[in-house]
């Protein structure tokens, strides 16, 4: 009875509706644990400084997250394909639990960043498990729909992290932003526990590829924090970040030397010999970079140049935000049900592109409602396909390489966020100060101090009360009105120029998609009988079965 019982379920695909629906659950919930503490905290910081204290690691709390999180997903992606997915997505989940925990006890700013640090090991590491294990569950063919449902999760929390954060803020502590993922990371440790099935794979060498490892970290990391500094703290001209992105460039080189004479590469460069794999890597790196482009700066467009409130420019985000959850559903559901990506890749970032030209062509007599409406048209384009590109490279690689396709289209979108967050910022700095020489009047600028023509050089500085305070202007309220109609000026045609470049990334993007060949969908993931088997045994029947061994 019980060996029928075990052979009965033999795969993810074998499992009853229930145990499958239970699993999806467990996985939606980890994917909002992780995609919540990427928005909620931001609007806890003023307030964890103020009690802190420690404002030069202010950076350092979101940069430790981005690094960690960042580095540890190739890794994964790798380790998960050897060992199985469980393993990492309880224990990641167990760990981001802790992490949080630890943070909000964080007594001084120098612990919260280490901890940070932690969290963001274990953040990574869930994302990118948690859709290679929705990989396993279903086929490419039924995958499109249930991607969809687990992108729109980002949009989600993209709007209701930052009101979560601050109401938890403000009621409680700024402790609690973390604290929170207590009762929810509880929550889906015991819904995997009780569903997923136990990996059974018969006996063979599992090698780590420990060097490609340690190379890689050293690659990301240094990359990273150029990208993050550059600009910001330092000159991108600075001793500190040439000498970051060539330890990058060295290391990336370097990497690729040992990944190609290893046996169990971390990520296996052949990958890139698929077309569909390198090509759909290449449109989501530019798509992501274009994207940033207008998650950043649309805020800034809307405060800065419209003379919206704060908390207006906050919310133009939302059509965007709410047409993509609605479009990822909708194209998920296109690609499940024709099986064709290509077509639904094109018109979606075809959408995008417009929607991103649209917003290259306002300026300072623009509307509120043109601005959502080409927002909206963002959204409505991007939804669809950024899940897109992770189903086409896993569809294009074997079922034991799955889990480095996921890991390395969800590396490709952190790399590309980062990248456009420096592009974007630099663009906007350098166009903005070569406008603010054009819109600032002869007559105006020679009444201006050294000082305070420095600080106008700032786009944001006379976006508050407090900022006209700073540089010393509002004593001349003519020359205050003057000056803040320069920077207003010269802020719509830098943001002109900024939001034409993502446009043009978006076009790329396009282009590249142009390429791409449509194969059909796997409508299964069971291994054929020629492939190693693997037995996975549901949690309730492990209690029952008699140990085997997992080596």
């Amino acid at each position: 009875m019980l060996s029928e019982a075990r052979s009965s379920v033999t795969h993810p695909e074998l499992l009853s509706g229930r145990q499958r629906l239970t699993m999806v659950a467990g996985c939606l919930l980890a994917l909002l644990l992780a995609a919540l503490d990427q928005t909620i905290v931001g609007t806890a910081m003023p307030r964890v400084i103020a009690e802190l204290h420690g404002f030069e690691h202010y950076a350092w709390v979101t940069t430790a997250y981005l690094l960690t999180s960042t580095a540890v997903v190739p890794i994964v992606g790798k380790l998960t394909d050897l060992y199985g997915r469980k393993r990492f997505l309880i224990g990641s989940a167990a760990g981001f639990v802790l992490a949080s925990m630890l943070c909000g006890a964080a007594q001084n700013m120098t612990q919260l960043v280490v901890f940070r640090g932690l969290q963001g090991i274990a953040g990574g590491t869930l994302m990118a498990t948690v859709f290679t294990v929705i990989s396993v569950i279903y086929p490419p063919a039924q995958r499109g729909r249930i991607q969809g449902v687990f992108s729109a999760v980002f949009g989600f929390a993209s709007v209701v992290g930052p009101l979560l954060g601050g109401y938890l803020t403000d009621s409680l502590s700024w402790r609690w932003v973390f604290y929170v993922n207590l009762p929810v990371g509880i929550v889906v440790i015991t819904l995997l526990l009780a569903a997923f099935p136990e990996h059974r794979r018969p006996v063979k060498a599992r090698r780590i590829d420990y060097a490609g490892a340690v190379v890689l970290v050293l690659a990301v990391t240094p990359l990273l924090l150029a990208l993050s500094w550059g600009g910001r703290d330092y000159a991108w001209s600075s001793p500190v970040i040439l000498g970051l992105l060539a330890a990058a460039a060295v290391m990336t080189i370097l990497f690729v030397g040992v990944e190609s004479r290893t046996a169990e590469p971390i990520i296996p460069l052949e990958l890139f010999r698929e077309s569909l794999v390198a090509l759909s890597m290449c449109a989501l790196l530019l798509m992501v970079m274009g994207m940033f482009g207008t998650i950043l700066f649309v805020p800034l467009f809307a405060q800065g140049v419209l003379g919206q409130s704060a908390t207006s420019s906050g919310t133009v985000l939302m059509p965007m935000t709410l047409s993509m959850m609605v479009t990822s559903i909708i194209g998920g559901q296109l690609v499940s049900r024709t099986g064709r990506y290509r077509l639904v890749g094109l018109a979606g970032i075809a959408c995008a592109t417009a929607g991103m030209f649209l917003l290259s062509q306002m300026g300072p007599d623009t509307s509120y409602v043109t601005l959502a409406r080409n927002m909206l048209l963002v959204g409505l384009g991007l939804g669809p396909v950024m899940p897109l590109f992770t189903l086409i490279a896993q569809n294009a690689v074997g079922l034991g390489q799955i889990g480095v396709a996921t890991a390395l289209a969800q590396f490709t979108r952190s790399i590309g966020s980062t990248l456009g967050v420096a592009l974007f910022g630099w663009l906007l700095t350098a166009r903005f100060d070569a406008a603010l020489t054009h819109t600032l009047p002869p007559a105006l600028r020679a009444q201006l101090t050294p000082e305070q023509l420095a600080q106008l050089r700032n786009p944001l500085a006379l976006l508050q009360p407090e900022g006209a305070a700073s540089a010393g202007l509002t004593a001349t309220p003519g020359l205050t009105a003057g000056a803040a109609e320069a920077v207003r000026l010269a802020l719509a045609q830098a943001l002109h120029e900024t939001f034409l470049v993502g446009a043009i990334l978006m076009a790329v993007a396009l282009v590249v998609v142009c390429f791409l060949r449509e194969i059909p969908l796997r409508r299964s993931n069971l291994p054929p009988a020629a492939e190693h088997p693997v037995e996975l045994v549901p949690a309730y029947e492990r209690s029952a079965a008699p140990l085997r061994s997992r080596d």
